[in-house]
């Protein structure tokens, strides 16, 4: 190729007219040599099934599936399963698959072979339902292996699901169990709290103030029922020392002064004075209750004392109806202060107990702050729990319910939709195509580098104009090759052996294209 030469279009078309041979023949036997090649191929069948995703036939709202893992990630999942070296092996030795490489190799690199020989992909945009397919030599193997594969993963989905739905159940047993342990043994501090604190508990305040409030109410009356018995005391003292000073006819009697007076008389003025406070109070009324003590210890009195203790001692008998009148009233009241003592002896006992009492109220109500904060402690884990409890018992009847579903297989699973046919011819047609069109692209890419190498190498110059354009030089005179007629005729044969030959050559190319064409 000379420097600076160039070439137009119909240069370049001419090279081709001038050279077509050059082309023609390395894409005729390149062509021709990977058809044959293709054939040597051995024949592939592919036997695919359609699985069909069958919704849960139970609404959500009812029971809610504890399998959460979207369709993709469970099927992949599934997937590695099934491609497990344990599970492959036993599908290559039930079928007697590929004899030929388990002889000579090992059995790792089989397994590894069949797994690329299994394709699982889904069958549109939403993986509702997705193919399973296997590539064998023998169309009967593939269809096998394929049922075989799809009964794998409906087996696998179903065993799965149950799984996971039981593993969740059992989970939610123990937890529950554990809840249920935490819950009793706080309800057993509670109960104790409670029992160890009784009458200091907040919910028990409302009662200790009422509590408390009665009994100052009944020591404040209990105060004035004392403060009138006093009193009274006075004024019945008073009236002894006036019967005792003033004479009565013309005398006093101080033996009937102090004559002592009898229980009975003390019970008798009891008795008359309950009768006078139950016209002016009510029963409950501290005076009233308090006469009724002092009966009640009167009477007691009056029957442990000896009957030589009761025989009363024999007095005096008054001189004059006077003194007997005087007597008889100092001898009453006498008596009733007797009972009036008796009376303020019991309102002191009772207004001790009372204050005891409200002492005992007064320190549960000041205690009632600790005990509410020590209470609210305990209670609000107590809640905790119970909250915890409870949830996980919904948690855990759900689980039952979706393991249920699960066991009866009314969730969601897997359906044989398209059963795995018999292919009818091999899947590795295309693959064979593309190796030939290949072959034939790489054959005319050859014959077009010969060109371009003959064009390289080749400096003459064909005509004038050719030669003006590259040599950018006048030609003053052409020379004309000279050539004998030997020669032409020699050329003649070879330009004529040489289409006769490439002629052959493409006829031989396109019976093999055709031959292999009838025969897939």
């Amino acid at each position: 190729m000379l420097p600076g030469k160039q070439y137009k279009p119909e240069d370049v078309l001419e090279i081709l007219r001038r050279r077509i041979w050059v082309v023609l023949l390395p894409f005729a036997v390149v062509a021709a040599g990977t058809a044959a090649g293709a054939k040597l191929l051995p024949d592939l069948y592919r036997a695919d099934t359609l699985i069909l995703v069958v919704p849960q036939r139970v609404p959500e709202s009812y029971v809610r599936s504890t399998v959460t893992t979207r369709i993709e990630d469970r099927l992949q999942s599934i997937s590695q399963q099934i491609l497990s070296r344990t599970r492959l092996e036993r599908i290559i030795e039930e079928f007697n698959l590929y004899a030929q490489q388990r002889r000579v190799g090992i059995m790792e690199d089989v397994v590894q072979k069949m797994r690329t020989d299994i394709t699982t992909s889904a069958a549109g945009k939403d993986v509702n339902s997705f193919r399973v397919s296997y590539v064998s030599d023998e169309p009967e193997k593939a269809r096998k292996v394929t049922e075989r594969l799809a009964s794998l993963y409906i087996e696998q989905n179903l065993k799965d699901r149950e799984n996971q739905a039981d593993s969740t159940s059992q989970f939610l047993n123990t937890q529950l169990e554990e809840a249920k342990r935490r819950l009793i043994e706080q309800e057993k501090k509670l109960e104790s709290y409670r029992k160890s604190h009784a009458g200091q508990l907040p919910s028990q305040l409302q009662g200790n103030l009422q509590a408390s409030q009665t009994a100052s109410l009944q020591l404040q009356s209990l105060n004035e029922s004392t403060n009138r018995a006093q009193e009274r005391r006075l004024l019945i003292e008073r009236q002894i020392a006036d019967s005792k000073v003033v004479p009565v006819g013309g005398g006093t009697n101080p033996e009937a002064a102090a004559a002592p007076v009898g229980t009975a008389q003390q019970l008798d003025v009891a008795r008359a004075r309950l009768s006078l406070a139950l016209q002016r109070y009510t029963p409950s009324h501290p005076e009233v209750v308090s006469l009724e003590h002092t009966i009640a210890d009167l009477v007691a009195k009056l029957e442990s004392e000896t009957p030589v203790g009761s025989i009363p001692a024999e007095q005096k008998k008054p001189a004059t109806p006077a003194e007997a009148e005087q007597q008889k009233r100092i001898l009453d009241l006498q008596a009733e202060l007797a009972v009036i003592d008796y009376q303020l002896a019991a309102n002191r006992a009772e207004a001790t107990r009372l204050n005891a009492l409200i002492g005992q109220y007064q320190a549960k109500i000041d205690v009632v702050p600790t005990r509410e904060s020590e209470l609210v402690e305990l209670t609000r884990d107590y809640g905790t729990m119970q909250a915890a409890y409870t949830n996980l018992l919904v948690k855990r009847e759900d689980a039952m319910l979706a393991a249920n579903l699960e066991r009866r297989q009314i969730g969601e699973q897997f359906k044989l939709l398209d059963t795995a046919s018999l292919p009818g011819k091999p899947s590795n047609q295309m693959q064979r195509v593309g190796i030939i069109a290949s072959g034939a692209a790489v054959g005319l890419a050859m014959g077009l580098l010969s060109i371009g190498l003959l064009e390289y190498r080749d400096s003459s110059f064909r005509t004038e104009a050719e030669a003006v354009r590259t040599l950018s030089i006048p030609v003053f005179a052409q020379i004309p090759m000279m050539i004998s007629d030997r020669e032409r005729h020699a050329a003649r044969r070879r330009a004529w052996f040489m289409d006769a030959g490439g002629a052959v050559i493409l006829l031989l190319a396109a019976f093999v294209l055709v031959l292999w064409r009838l025969r897939s």
